[in-house]
């Protein structure tokens, strides 16, 4: 994979795919070395992780993170190869807590579990509707300026959401990330978007495979069905499996979105680089979103 892309109008340049670690955990560090380095061996040069992943997966708070501070610790060579994304704001039972005492707690966190000096890209997780957005913005503005952080990134926000704090801040946001698939669709149409390619900032795209439903297993209710069918033609053609053009669905829309490989399988994450060599044709990818409405396009 050498399609290197720029993260929103900052000097960073990634992959066009990213690996997320929602799933990553488990006390086997070397197969966790393994999953790190085979992302990097296939050209995937920016991980995203967050604080928050471990409960989830029946860990602690923190978990995810963690267990990436001792693949470095093990393997620090590893850092210099690809840019950190991590994620903060969200506290278990609260819900959300942007706050600037709690957001410079969670930054200083993650840097410890990371065993890292620096987040090179730190989002906010999801928005916390009883904090500022002038709140937040000064305490992210500080945090970078003092190098704990490197760009600034939002999640989980509406347009509006995200305007308000680009407002606050002195600085371009790099990204915003957001669940996109052939079934969740609503970024395509609800502006989220549109904002993206008229500010220039990056778009991460989490659970690009519909949370798994358009893997094996369970083919779901009609409109996954449908879903599937649509991309199981477009896969047929290409001579590639589903996942993948799952992946080049995602990856075909004009705001070059970054879809967000989940998968904790070797193999899968090595599958997954394919995409990057199949263009959908415009009918295709137009059947695929139709099923993913459950109705004719206007």
């Amino acid at each position: 994979m050498t399609d290197l892309i720029q993260l929103g109008k900052t000097p960073i340049h990634v992959s066009r795919l990213a690996w997320g670690m929602w799933r990553f955990r488990g006390d086997d560090l070397r197969f966790a070395q393994e999953l790190v380095e085979t992302a990097l061996e296939s050209g995937i040069t920016l991980l995203d992780t967050a604080d928050v992943y471990g409960p989830d997966n029946g860990e602690p708070f923190g978990a995810a993170e963690a267990l990436l501070g001792r693949v470095l610790a093990a393997a620090p060579h590893l850092r210099d190869r690809f840019v950190l994304a991590s994620k903060g704001g969200i506290v278990i039972g609260t819900p959300y807590d942007s706050s600037p005492g709690y957001l410079r707690q969670a930054v200083e966190a993650s840097l410890r579990r990371l065993g890292t000096e620096r987040i090179d890209l730190y989002q906010i997780h999801r928005p916390d509707l009883l904090a500022h957005p002038a709140e937040v913005a000064r305490t992210l503005d500080d945090l970078r300026r003092e190098g704990r952080i490197g760009e600034v990134g939002v999640s989980n926000h509406t347009a509006w959401q995200t305007a308000a704090l680009q407002a606050h801040l002195p600085f371009p946001l790099a990204s915003t990330q957001v669940e996109l698939s052939p079934l969740a669709i609503e970024p395509l149409a609800d502006g989220v978007l549109d904002q993206a390619m008229t500010e220039g900032w990056a778009v991460l795209a989490w659970s690009p495979l519909g949370q798994g439903r358009l893997g094996e297993g369970a083919a779901g209710d009609a409109r996954v069905q449908a879903v599937r069918a649509a991309l199981d033609a477009a896969a047929e053609r290409a001579g590639v499996s589903r996942t993948v053009a799952a992946y080049a669905w995602v990856l075909s829309h004009p705001s070059r979105p970054i879809p967000i490989v989940g998968s904790q399988r070797p193999e899968r994450i090595r599958e997954a680089a394919a995409a990057l060599d199949v263009r959908l044709t415009r009918a295709e990818w137009y059947a695929v979103l139709t099923a993913g409405r459950g109705a004719p396009l206007p």
